[in-house]
């Protein structure tokens, strides 16, 4: 059995691999009762009472809705341990797309642990674009905005990826920085399709996440069950590369696709 510990608030847990979530709730619930303010959602509410999707409350609750976790997780360091050290590395491939002035009107779907995003507002504000956030959870657009100066350039939006309030060809360009690998494959094809539609035509759309790593690398073999336990639905990229997955309205564009670290991590730039 694999054995890992964790550091929580000055407290150590010892568990297994494969009950990291259990142990994320437990942890969540019993710092609740010796002190911190209870929450009447520590148990993940009912998605038609805020409107976030199911699959987010059932297998992402814990990284990306309860305060704690959200506290726990946007710290770089914690970042860049769970990319295996390449957080600096991908984030840097990715703003390259932009350049160091990004001028026109770029979306990011979803937001982002660490500094990417305040980053990428730097270069929006340095080229007088504009810079659109989405995200379907009230608290992660919080948390964004508390890392962004006053006076940012960037708007937070409220919505679904996969269900975008927004006008047909609006946008000259669209992030998808590690978010495939956390939606379900119904909810990545309409995620998909979405930013299709949003980006005008010659606009790119750039897309950094995990990949099926070569057979050779140690990876293959140690982060499948990690991801199987932690990430649902990662594992569909190592079965199939990320253009096979895109929708049928992509047919007709470009695409320029580059890995990483053993072919563990994959940046797609696709151009409409």
């Amino acid at each position: 059995m694999r054995i890992r510990r964790i550091a929580w608030d000055g407290r150590t847990c010892i568990l297994p691999a494969g009950l990291y979530q259990q142990a994320f709730r437990r942890m969540f619930q019993s710092l609740d009762e010796i002190g911190t303010q209870r929450r009447a959602d520590a148990d993940p509410p009912r998605a038609d009472e805020v409107g976030i999707p199911d699959y987010l409350r059932r297998h992402y609750w814990w990284a990306y809705i309860h305060p704690r976790g959200v506290k726990f997780f946007d710290r770089r360091w914690i970042v860049n341990l769970i990319l295996l050290g390449n957080y600096h590395r991908l984030r840097d491939r990715a703003l390259a797309e932009f350049g160091r002035a990004a001028s026109g009107s770029i979306l990011q779907l979803a937001c982002v642990y660490g500094d990417l995003t305040a980053q990428l507002e730097k270069r929006v504000a340095a080229g007088s674009g504009r810079l659109d956030v989405v995200d379907v959870v009230p608290i992660q657009l919080s948390n964004l905005r508390n890392k962004l100066p006053l006076g940012t350039r960037a708007r937070m939006l409220r919505m679904d990826a996969a269900d975008l309030g927004l006008p047909d060809a609006s946008y000259d360009r669209a992030m998808l920085f590690f978010l495939l690998h956390e939606l379900p494959a119904s909810h990545r094809a309409r995620t998909l399709s979405e930013a299709f539609r949003v980006v005008k035509p010659g606009g790119k759309i750039m897309i950094v996440d995990f990949a099926r790593p070569h057979w050779w690398n140690p990876l293959f073999y140690l982060c499948r069950p990690l991801l199987a336990s932690l990430e649902p639905f990662a594992l569909d990229l190592w079965r199939d590369d990320i253009v096979s997955l895109l929708p049928p309205s992509w047919k007709s564009a470009k695409f320029r696709r580059e890995t990483s670290f053993g072919g563990f991590f994959q940046k797609v730039v696709v151009t409409r």
